[in-house]
């Protein structure tokens, strides 16, 4: 049981698009919404999507182990299995991946299973996993 909840505000430029995306691609349940927001469920965490598409500009990138990570993006860590059986359901759903489920830092302190999505409004969301958590902060 999750004892503490994140928080997340991020813009998008077309509602519809995004409740589409939020519910049918990553399952999502919608919580309270205006004509401005919706507020929607992502694993027990509360993110909302908020209606400002000035806001929605293209994301700088860094480059890390080998990919071009969005700098601005936001996500999850989940158990290992978890995080499996989400990239292999979107898999199955044929949903385009800006980066390809992968093992980065591989044989390192920080081994990690990762892949990335984009929404509709080019918001970037990575989800992660650790064999062993220990190593999420560990240098």
């Amino acid at each position: 049981m999750i004892s503490t909840r994140f928080h997340l505000a991020f813009p998008v430029h077309d509602l519809g698009l995004a409740r589409k995306f939020y519910t049918d691609i990553l399952e999502c349940e919608v919580g309270r919404e205006s004509s401005n927001w919706i507020d929607f469920n992502l694993f027990g965490h509360q993110i909302v999507a908020h209606l400002s598409p000035e806001d929605c500009n293209v994301t700088m990138t860094n480059y890390v182990d080998g990919d071009n990570v969005p700098i601005r993006h936001f996500g999850l860590i989940l158990p290992w299995n978890e995080w499996e059986k989400l990239y292999k359901n979107l898999q199955k759903n044929n949903i385009i991946f800006h980066i390809k489920p992968k093992i980065r830092f591989k044989d390192q302190n920080g081994e990690q299973g990762t892949f990335f999505l984009k929404d509709p409004s080019g918001n970037g969301l990575e989800f992660k996993s650790f064999k062993d958590f220990k190593y999420i902060f560990k240098k």
